[in-house]
Formats: structure tokens, C-alpha cells, sequence
């Protein structure tokens, strides 16, 4: 059934192309200059007074292309040129990432920010995800613990081999018969840490599902952590640096990227609790001095601008707070400073500690 309905929808997302390309060359035809409407979609503004409504998945607005505007012809040459490609892939039964769509013509492209922008003028355009578009992530994040499932017939048994890294799959849409014993689900930011926990053997020693983007997230680790989340009902916890670029993730990771707003139900992971590092971690786990960074201005300058985002002072007012001590304070430091007690300090101590004394802020 389930194929069946993947069928169907391709199917008629091919017949809304169809419909869609027929009415450009129409109008081109009549001598008329085509207009697409498309919308515009926020998932925060810059104003933490403002009454607004980010948090809505709405639109936000509208965007008017025409080709009587001179510096609209490209963009739309460009979207109909993807627009091509994706149909390609549709009938096709076929799968592309952006970069394989950006070498299809590289000399057109110019560079590959203008592939991105159609194809998220094309979902919007369309009301669909990426993947509905055969479009796909080059899978970068890596999956441990107790956790099994199969992704397009292949089959990911983490139980057997709990500290083990699997890869995370690429079509997190055709992920099925998810089985877990886990107890909750930690996010860390980057790799080292990740494979510090599994030297550590912390997933045996803990029934949870470690999780880790490589840095910052891509769309198929976001999805997949969103679709544990759903199947599992399992609480999330997120493990960062404490600097601006880990809290930058960590908000990606919950409230989706500006980006990606238009997709943002599919990719954040709402309920997700910041297990750390605060900056207040330096003192409680005695950091030393010379581990502690003194933040560049184009780090006070990101976080700043930060601060100013609106869902953080309506829905997350303590994770402003401890952002504005990190400015106050003027240093930063990696979660990796906290192996200056031992190797295993980071799986024997701080995050035991901090799971026990519910350190997470929601």
C-alpha cells in the first residue's frame, strides 16, 4: 500500500509540472510575461517585542516573478531549467543530489546557491519536501545504540553492535520497522565527541541512541532525528559546544534553519532539551583557564544578533539567558576541554550528572 501511495503521489506531482509548464508556454504564447507567485516563509523575526507569528507554519508573504523584470528573468530560467531536471528524476524513478543537479550544467548554474534557491522555490511553488522531488541529502550523519530498522530494503541492526557508527539513511522516507530499547535520544554535535563515546562504550552502558550531524546538520539527519522522535516518543537531549556555532545548531536542530522554513514541521525537533555546555560548565566542572577562549567579535557579533531572534525570548527564555552569560563572560569552550580530567570524563561524569540532575533546559 505504501508503494502504491508513493506512486500515486509522484504521479500527481508530475501532472502539477505538467499543468504548471503548460501555462508558461501558454502565456509566453499569447506574448504575455508569465507571473509565479510564490510564498515567503520565516521561522523567526528579529524583533523579541514583536507580536508576531513565526511560529506559525504559514506564509509570511508573497513573492511576484515576471520576466518584465529584468533581474527576475535568470531566477526564473534557472527554476524552470532545475524544474526539468526534477521532472527527469520523477519519471525516471531516480534520485539526485544538489550538487549532481548543479554539475547537470555548472556553466548556467554559476554556483550552487542558485540550484538551492529553485529547488525551494519549486517546493514551495508545489506545497511538497524535497525528497517528494527525488532531490536528496549526500548522507553525513552518523547513528549508534539500541536501534534497528530497514531504509529501501536494507537492513540497520546498531543492537548488534551498539557502539558501532551507522550512516544515517539518505531516503529517511522509505525508513520502516523501527525498533528500539532505547530510554532517550542524545544529539551531539560533532564527530569527535561521538566516537568518544563510542571508545567509551557509553551506548552499552546506557540505553539510548546517540546521534550526531558532523557539525552542522543536513536535511536527512534532521528528518531521521524528527522521525525517531515521532515512532519513539522518546525525550531528545542535545549536546553542544558552548559558543555560538553550537548554539546555532542546537537551534537548528529545534527550531529548523530561515532556510527551510517552508519545510519546518519535517525537520525540527521540537521537544528537544540542551543538555549542555552552559556556560556556567565551566566553573561546576572546573574547566581550566587556559581551555576557555576569549569570544572574537564576529562571535559577540552572531551572538547578538541571536538574541534578537523572537522565539527564543516567547518560547525558550532561559537559553537566552544563559546565551547573554556566555556574552557577558566574553569566553567560550569546547565540550572536548571537559577531557581535561580524563578521557572518560565526558561519558563516566558530565553527562550522567547532568541526566540525573535533569540538567536539560526545555
Amino acid at each position: 500500500m505504501e508503494g502504491n501511495f508513493q506512486i500515486s503521489e509522484t504521479t500527481n506531482l508530475l501532472r502539477k509540472i505538467k499543468e504548471f509548464t503548460r501555462s508558461i508556454v501558454e502565456d509566453l504564447a499569447e506574448g504575455k510575461s508569465p507571473e509565479i507567485s510564490i510564498n515567503r516563509f520565516r521561522n523567526y523575526c528579529n524583533d523579541p517585542e514583536a507580536d508576531c507569528f513565526c511560529s506559525s507554519d504559514e506564509p509570511k508573504g508573497r513573492e511576484i516573478l515576471t520576466l518584465r523584470k529584468r533581474s527576475q528573468t535568470y531566477r526564473i530560467d534557472m527554476l524552470l531549467r532545475v524544474l526539468l531536471i526534477v521532472q527527469q528524476l520523477l519519471q525516471e524513478n531516480r534520485h539526485g543530489s544538489k550538487r549532481d543537479i548543479y554539475y547537470m550544467h555548472p556553466s548556467a548554474f554559476k554556483a550552487q546557491s542558485v540550484v538551492d534557491r529553485a529547488i525551494a522555490d519549486i517546493c514551495i511553488l508545489f506545497q511538497c519536501s524535497r525528497y517528494n522531488l527525488n532531490v536528496v541529502s549526500v548522507g553525513n550523519g552518523l547513528v549508534m545504540g539500541w536501534l534497528k530498522f530497514r531504509e529501501a530494503g536494507r537492513k540497520f541492526d546498531c543492537l548488534s553492535s551498539l557502539n558501532t557508527a551507522f550512516p544515517v539513511p539518505v531516503l529517511v522516507e522509505e525508513v520502516e520497522d523501527i525498533v528500539s530499547l532505547a530510554e532517550y535520544i542524545l544529539v551531539v554535535e560533532k564527530e569527535t565527541v561521538f566516537q568518544r563515546l563510542a571508545n567509551d562504550m557509553f551506548c552499552k552502558m546506557n540505553r539510548c541512541i546517540v546521534v550526531t550531524g558532523r557539525g552542522y546538520p543536513d536535511v536527512s539527519t534532521r528528518r531521521f532525528l524528527r522521525l525517531l522522535m515521532e515512532k519513539l516518543q522518546l525525550p531528545v537531549h542535545c549536546l553542544v559546544d558552548c559558543d555560538p556555532y553550537g548554539f546555532e545548531i542546537l537551534a537548528t536542530y529545534r527550531f529548523g534553519s530561515m532556510q527551510m522554513a517552508y519545510d519546518i514541521e519535517s525537520l525540527r525537533a521540537p521537544e528537544m532539551k540542551w543538555l549542555g555546555a552552559f556556560p556556567s560548565d565551566s566553573d561546576i566542572y572546573g574547566v581550566p583557564q587556559q581551555c576557555l577562549l576569549p569570544l572574537t567579535e564576529e562571535d559577540k557579533k552572531r551572538t547578538e544578533a541571536m538574541l534578537l531572534r523572537c522565539y527564543l525570548k516567547r518560547e525558550m527564555p532561559q537559553w537566552r539567558l544563559e546565551l547573554e552569560t556566555m556574552l557577558k563572560r566574553g569566553v567560550k569552550f569546547e565540550i572536548e576541554a571537559l577531557s581535561v580530567h580524563s578521557l572518560s570524563f565526558l561519558s563516566e561524569v558530565y553527562i550522567p550528572s547532568k541526566m540525573r540532575s535533569e540538567g536539560s533546559f526545555h
